[in-house]
């Protein structure tokens, strides 16, 4: 009897540290956050891949946090495994974490791609499921809003990624439809003119999005004349990719986490480019992608885009951090770029550098913090 309770008091013991070692991790994660909260926060996309060993992993996240960045999105492809293992270097080293995963734009998911009914088609019933009916490039597999075993598939990658210790916060890129219009600098590259919304790049017109159109409308966009000028067709878009981010709020924060979105420049051009209304989602922090050079823009327009999404947040308690593409930034006009989002408004920055991330961009984004 005597050895029976001196085993259990062992045990007890263990799943007592043990716990308490649990939860020292979450303040720890905790910690972190509230010591960027308030603060002008320095932001870098980046990805981790499911065989990278944790000593490289530690070594390029270190790099990150000596050079100014407090917090990091990870691109696991939603595989909270992955992200288990990189959480805790990144908080060991004082840096944010935000699980970063691709939304209605799924490539490669082999859950979706088991189901063609879930994805999007275009206005000329090309479906994003045929490889070669895809719009623009081969990795733009789009599953719709309106399906509602997409949507619980969705929804169930966020949720992995929201029990994850050690993550402040999930963060949804692609959250949107396809592009309706291609930034104007990128229409050379696919030899295109867009003038008006044409039948290949206007979705979705599948049928689960027309289906549940037509029960609110009662009338079916397949057989409309012009739907680009129809606005019921139109908002019932926005809404569906507003109430998708909504749901995925409510899941986050039942987690005690936060929701963050990757979208476009700001909440007008976003709505005329790709459905998608965010100043009037519920979403803790945006990172508006004010990729100048893709638009023909000057860079002055960075703190013109950057001042029109914090005028359109007023009132909300929701974040803006200016998003910038910087291989195509010098340093010197990196510069004028991280200066031209603090004195419009934004609460930071987020750096995506596709891999090529120079010394002298590094010394810059580091100095800018002093």
């Amino acid at each position: 009897m005597k050895l029976r309770i001196a085993i259990i008091t062992l045990v007890l013991g263990f799943m007592s540290c043990n716990n308490a070692s649990k939860q020292n991790a979450v303040v720890d994660s905790k910690e972190i956050t509230e010591k960027t909260e308030g603060k002008y926060k320095y932001w870098k996309w980046i990805a981790v891949g499911d065989k990278e060993s944790e000593s490289s992993i530690e070594k390029r996240f270190s790099i990150l946090k000596e050079n100014g960045i407090d917090a990091i999105l990870i691109n696991t492809n939603a595989n909270p495994k992955t992200l288990s293992k990189a959480a805790p270097i990144a908080n060991k080293l004082g840096l944010e974490v935000h699980a970063w995963m691709f939304t209605t734009n799924r490539p490669g998911d082999s859950i979706a791609q088991q189901h063609p009914d879930w994805y999007m088609v275009s206005r000329s019933g090309k479906s994003c499921f045929v490889k070669e009916e895809r719009p623009y490039v081969g990795y733009y597999q789009w599953l719709s809003p309106s399906h509602p075993e997409a949507r619980k598939h969705i929804l169930s990658l966020v949720e992995g990624l929201a029990k994850v210790e050690g993550v402040t916060s999930v963060h949804l890129d692609y959250i949107r439809y396809p592009d309706v219009y291609l930034p104007i600098g990128l229409l050379p590259k696919y030899d295109l003119k867009q003038e008006e919304e044409l039948p290949d790049y206007d979705f979705d017109y599948s049928d689960a999005s027309v289906e549940k159109f037509m029960a609110l409308h009662h009338k079916d966009p397949r057989k409309m004349e012009n739907p680009a000028i129809d606005i019921e067709w139109k908002n019932f878009r926005l809404n569906e990719i507003r109430s998708l981010v909504n749901e995925a709020y409510e899941v986050v924060h039942k987690h005690d986490k936060k929701l963050s979105a990757a979208v476009f420049p700001y909440p007008e051009m976003a709505d005329h480019m790709v459905r998608q209304r965010w100043d009037k989602w519920n979403v803790d922090m945006v990172l508006p992608m004010i990729y100048y050079n893709f638009y023909n823009e000057e860079l002055d327009w960075i703190g013109y885009a950057t001042k029109q999404g914090v005028q359109d947040l007023e009132g909300k308690a929701t974040q803006l951090h200016t998003g910038l593409y910087t291989p195509k930034l010098t340093p010197e006009d990196l510069k004028k770029a991280i200066q031209m989002a603090k004195d419009n408004g934004a609460n930071g920055i987020a750096f995506f550098d596709d891999g090529k991330m120079t010394e002298e961009q590094f010394k810059i984004i580091k100095n800018s913090k002093e």
